[in-house]
């Protein structure tokens, strides 16, 4: 067995090797070619194994109970069911947590798109944005779990415990409590309010792989179904990369133009006025940077992965943004200012 990968539960490796070793005879893996794959925001680790016929295969050690590799299973099959390029199932133990997957190739979008020219970041978000539309259109939501208003308040309720208060240390008053109630209540009820579908929760390009039959799919395994803009805001506004608005428009216009065709649903006024649609995807974009904003800063505070702080000036300047575009969300403004400094340019207005 590779001595690259360690373990800090003995009992956990062994239980490891005990499960590859009759699967290296079934799938001609060589197991001496164990290496660690990528790193996982999660307790999740991945590493890749290469088999005798020269294709690698990926392994994941997904550690029960803090990982349930049972949705993960879920929507692995939904997504070979919609036709659309996801990691092949090849052993499945639920029980501890480990799986055999077919590997979906190691250039991710994001590093293609840091590499691309205008013309080839062009072809790429195209490609993300025609999958995304097959996904939406194949995948039948009714077996994922519901993107409530429940869960959407307690998402943005991580930008207050763990950005205010633990990044900043900032403590709001009673008015400032208040607005920030006012503006959670607005983004839940926008989200609520446009049509439900399969929703990935992270599409965006560093869990897009770039691949022959289409953009590979990573990381699904939190799949609900939700606001049909969620994902389309996720791309186009990543925590990784960003793009100008003339880019970021012209993208979205060529998603809602696709979608409208294919029949994914734009009830609601989003299918006949594209301000609409654009205005729906803003507020869902500003949910997510906050709850984001509140996910990278609880990495650093209660999992000491401080990586991701790196990237709060990016989602600042996201919500900044479009908070500085709409009337209703304006308050949000002197929340966001003592932390992020000052206001980023408005940008085009709607």
């Amino acid at each position: 067995m590779s001595t690259t990968i360690t373990w800090t539960d003995p009992a956990r490796a062994q239980a490891f090797n005990a499960w590859l070793a009759p699967l290296a005879a079934q799938h001609g893996l060589q197991l001496h070619t164990l290496r660690p794959a990528s790193a996982d925001a999660s307790f999740r680790r991945y590493f890749r194994i290469d088999g005798a016929d020269g294709a690698s295969r990926i392994v994941m050690d997904a550690p029960p109970p803090q990982e349930d590799v049972r949705p993960f299973v879920h929507v692995a099959q939904l997504i070979q069911g919609a036709a659309l390029n996801g990691p092949e199932l090849l052993a499945v133990d639920e029980t501890h947590g480990f799986l055999l997957l077919s590997d979906l190739g190691q250039q991710l979008f994001l590093d293609a798109l840091r590499q691309a020219d205008a013309a080839q970041a062009d072809a790429l978000m195209r490609q993300a944005i025609a999958a995304l539309v097959q996904w939406q259109v194949r995948i039948d939501p009714a077996t994922l779990p519901n993107y409530d208003g429940a869960l959407l308040q307690r998402e943005l309720a991580l930008f207050p415990e763990w950005c205010v208060q633990r990044e900043f240390g900032v403590t709001w008053t009673e008015s400032q409590q208040e607005h920030w109630n006012r503006i959670a209540a607005l983004l839940t009820a926008s989200a609520l309010a446009q049509p439900r579908v399969a929703v990935h929760r992270d599409w965006m390009p560093r869990n897009l792989m770039v691949g022959q039959q289409g953009p590979g799919i990573l990381d699904f395994q939190d799949a609900v179904r939700g606001p049909v803009t969620y994902d389309i805001a996720s791309l186009l506004r990543d925590a990784f990369i960003s793009w100008d608005e003339e880019r970021e428009i012209d993208w979205a216009v060529r998603y809602w133009q696709a979608a409208r065709e294919a029949g994914v649903p734009l009830d609601g006024g989003l299918k006949e006025d594209f301000g609409e649609f654009w205005r729906a995807l803003e507020y869902m974009g500003l949910q997510r940077h906050l709850k984001v904003l509140g996910i990278f800063c609880r990495l650093k505070h209660r999992d000491g992965k401080d990586r991701y702080v790196q990237d709060l000036p990016r989602f600042f300047a996201y919500a900044t943004k479009v908070a500085l575009r709409y009337r209703q969300l304006q308050p949000l403004l002197p929340l966001l200012e003592p932390l992020s400094g000052a206001a980023v340019e408005a940008g085009y207005t709607f």
